[in-house]
């Protein structure tokens, strides 16, 4: 890359984390800089610290599936990666430095030619420093659709195309489990559903404001129809989406997932809808906007949805979500049993999204460990993400051990006999 374009880039990249950091905590910022160092192995000093080694206590390693990874790339593998042309022009600023802050995070900015396996390699290299056994649930994403099911580029942010996906998790089986990303408004959807139950997906993945799906819509009900009765898991956003581009922010409305609860599909909400506002639908079609999350645990509450409805918890240590949701999820002791962890990787590596010291400052972290976990950050964001949450007290009560043991949930139903899906041991 010529020096003058990485150094246009640079600056714009600081720009942008500057008006995050600002619009985010800005007393605080910056706290460790702008863009991930993509420092290599974690040193020995830090993989055998104490602290690291009690986050592992009550945990069984092989059982601790990140259940929120997503796989990106430019397609330079032949992967059928795709990446929306206007994320590449510096006409769009605000696509284009997320673009850079994503592939930045994945270690995979300054790789010509090599993004998708640099993407790979990276998360190689985070996956051995956890320890054996740990995968990623590896997330396709497939293009917005208009409502006839044909493809709308213009309005797609991205795709990760499902056979990437599949072929990725099949060729490194002791790193990577996948989900599929299918739209229901595809006349296909329900033989692609069947397809990559077939083919091992554990889940299909929704980013309904970025997709262009409404998930209260009849045009569901055959797909969701199609999960329950494959005992499929629905991974899909709620609340806000800022980290792509997206069409219509109304489509995050965790009420709209009544629908899919009602057809008996097992639901995981992204980031507890831990951000933004929704319209109450519940007090009518012009009803007051509240917040997501209010929503979310609305739904949560409902005993109907008991088994059905759960929470994961990407992301829900960002600065942008930490007050008042973070406080809220992981007071809730009824809802341990729902929650399921993800790092929403690789956003732990977007440096201006989390502040230890502002978890420090709400009392929700110890003082004296945040060095600690800032320099496990700059080697590793997947471990930093899971040391992290290990380690969050709202008044003394922090999340259960059960909580990163996702791999049950991610199992079909007739090879589980002893456990059902609302996480209790029977």
């Amino acid at each position: 890359m010529h020096p003058t374009t990485k150094n246009k880039r640079r600056a714009l990249l600081a720009g942008i984390g500057a008006g995050i950091g600002a619009a985010a905590a800005w007393r605080l910022w910056p706290e460790q800089g702008i863009t991930n160092p993509c420092r290599a192995a974690l040193p020995l000093r830090l993989a055998n610290h104490e602290l690291v080694q009690a986050a592992w206590s009550g945990i069984e390693a092989a059982n601790v599936w990140d259940c929120h990874a997503h796989l990106v790339g430019s397609g330079d593998s032949g992967s059928g990666s795709w990446i929306n042309p206007e994320t590449e022009s510096l006409l769009n600023p605000l696509q284009y430095a997320q673009r850079l802050f994503y592939l930045n995070a994945g270690c995979a900015h300054e790789a010509p030619g090599r993004v998708d396996q640099s993407y790979i390699e990276r998360m190689h290299n985070l996956v051995d420093g956890m320890r054996p056994g740990v995968k990623l649930l590896l997330l396709a994403f497939d293009y917005n659709h208009r409502e006839d099911g044909t493809v709308s580029l213009a309005a797609s942010p991205f795709h990760t195309p499902n056979e990437y996906a599949r072929r990725i998790a099949r060729s490194h089986p002791g790193y990577f489990e996948w989900a599929a990303s299918i739209h229901p408004y595809r006349a296909d959807c329900v033989a692609m559903l069947e397809q990559a139950v077939s083919d091992g997906a554990r889940a299909v993945k929704w980013l309904p404001a970025a997709m262009g799906i409404d998930p209260a819509s009849p045009r569901c009900d055959a797909f969701y129809a199609a999960l329950a009765r494959l005992d499929v898991p629905l991974i899909t956003h709620g609340g806000m989406e800022r980290a792509v581009n997206t069409g219509n922010q109304e489509l995050g409305n965790p009420l709209l997932l009544r629908r899919a609860l009602e057809h008996g599909v097992r639901v995981v909400v992204a980031h507890c809808a831990s951000m933004g506002e929704d319209r109450d639908l519940d007090r009518g079609a012009h009803g007051p906007y509240v917040a997501s999350f209010g929503l979310f645990a609305r739904l949560m509450d409902d005993p109907r949805f008991e088994g059905r409805l759960f929470g994961d918890l990407s992301a829900i240590t960002q600065i942008n979500r930490a007050v008042p949701a973070l406080a809220s999820v992981v007071a809730r002791s009824e809802w341990q049993a729902r929650l399921l962890n993800g790092s929403d990787y690789p956003l732990p590596g977007i440096m201006p999204l989390y502040s230890v010291n502002y978890l420090v400052e709400l009392k929700f972290i110890e003082p004296a460990i945040a060095p600690l976990l800032t320099e496990i950050r700059q080697h590793n964001p997947l471990l930093f993400d899971f040391v992290l949450k290990r380690n969050l007290r709202v008044n003394g009560t922090g999340f259960a051990a059960a909580v990163f043991e996702t791999r049950a949930f991610f199992t079909p139903r007739q090879a589980v006999s002893n456990r059902d899906f609302s996480g209790q041991m029977r």
